[in-house]
């Protein structure tokens, strides 16, 4: 049984990162659109979305104003709580 490259990246660290991008229009340089970006990368230096932001800048003409950055690991350790009571059933 082979284990998937998706599990094994989030094994090496890897989360799920949003980012909500406002840039500039080029025609319309007052107004701001708005962009999500969502792919698996590494907190918190994001060099996934570091790249894409560098292929934006490089390759897009609207001008970034603002980029917004959330990310939630989806394998972490189970959250326990202790139980102060006992319930006995029949």
């Amino acid at each position: 049984m082979s284990v998937s490259s998706a599990f094994r990246r989030q094994l090496e660290g890897y989360s799920l990162t949003t980012a909500e991008i406002l840039y500039r229009m080029p025609d319309h340089p007052h107004l701001l659109q708005s962009f999500v970006w969502q792919n698996h990368d590494l907190c918190p230096d994001f060099p996934e979305l570091r790249r894409f932001l560098a292929f934006w800048q490089d390759s897009i003409e609207g001008r970034l104003h603002a980029v917004r950055v959330a990310h939630s690991r989806l394998i972490r350790p189970a959250e326990l709580r202790t139980v102060n009571g006992e319930f006995h059933l029949h």
